[in-house]
């Protein structure tokens, strides 16, 4: 059984559509990357699937039943934009007032477990206001994760956060599958990071979902290439130019080759044209690089 299956699902606002003929399938378990350029319809799809906004055609199912069924209802999580908190509460009093909310059984036992859950225990005095971004985003998901829901949806919860902020995400949303066994739905810009826990991708753009991969179909997907150094480094990518469809300079400072059998091959060319190499080594293209490269495609570029 899959946690989301959305077939056709499309989203008016007056003459504007946000989202076309969208089809989704979300295993349970997985933690499904959500990615798109801003104004692509991630935001408007997490919100259909929550209930937040009724569909203008097609459908969807959770765990195999209609999305508006009640019981299937009290199953979902979210967090989409800020936590509604009280800002000069504590964070112990608002998670309380929101499981009095959801009429969630031994509340303060539950309230204890999520707060160490996402790390915030030890937080629990401080008044909301005073709380930074990445505990304030860790005490929406905290919010989020009472009633034990099976289904968790998270608009860029990671974005914004310094370097320790991300860390800690990371390993909530990881610890959140392992030991709630809950399927994650997860938006972020920062490509780098969601492809360190994610299972499962989903790239929407123009309101449509125009590829679904797992884990491991991006890996197969993704292209090697072979990443070099010499101390004339324009003479060796005019030079590789000539022989080579694609060669390219980096942020990192080196020359990437694409298509090279081995990267003897390419050592052997430059020495043929007196050009010693200092450094050489095979890599693979990220998240961020093969979804630059299929919007790029789409583009027709």
């Amino acid at each position: 059984m899959n946690a989301i299956e959305i077939r056709n699902l499309s989203k008016n606002f007056g003459e504007k559509q946000a989202v076309k003929g969208l089809d989704m399938t979300v295993p349970v378990g997985a933690i499904y990357g959500f990615i798109g350029e801003n104004g692509s319809g991630k935001s408007t799809t997490e919100k259909l699937i929550c209930g937040l906004l009724v569909p203008s055609d097609g459908q969807i199912k959770l765990f195999g039943k209609d999305h508006t069924d009640a019981d299937i209802r009290a199953k979902i999580g979210v967090l989409i934009e800020t936590p509604g908190c009280f800002p000069n509460m504590s964070v112990w009093n608002n998670m309380l007032l929101q499981a009095a909310n959801l009429s969630v059984p031994n509340a303060e036992e539950e309230v204890r477990k999520v707060l160490k859950t996402v790390r915030m225990e030890g937080a629990a005095s401080n008044k909301y206001k005073n709380c930074s971004l990445g505990m304030k985003q860790r005490i929406g998901i905290a919010m989020a994760l009472l009633g034990d829901p099976a289904l968790l949806v998270l608009d860029e919860p990671i974005n914004g956060l310094d370097a320790d902020g991300m860390r800690i995400m990371r390993e909530v949303l990881v610890d959140i599958t392992r030991k709630y066994g809950c399927t994650v739905v997860v938006s972020s810009h920062i490509l780098g990071e969601l492809e360190k826990i994610a299972t499962h991708y989903g790239i929407i753009r123009g309101g449509r979902m125009i590829r679904e991969m797992t884990a491991e179909e991006l890996e197969a997907s993704c292209r090697t290439y072979v990443a070099l150094q010499t101390r004339d480094m324009q003479k060796t990518k005019a030079l590789l130019g000539c022989k080579y469809s694609r060669v390219e300079g980096d942020e990192s400072g080196y020359i990437r080759v694409y298509g090279a059998e081995t990267p003897e091959e390419i050592v052997t060319y430059l020495y043929e044209h007196q050009i010693l190499v200092s450094e050489i080594k095979t890599a693979k293209i990220g998240l961020e690089e093969y979804y630059i490269d299929l919007m790029n495609e789409k583009e027709g570029r």
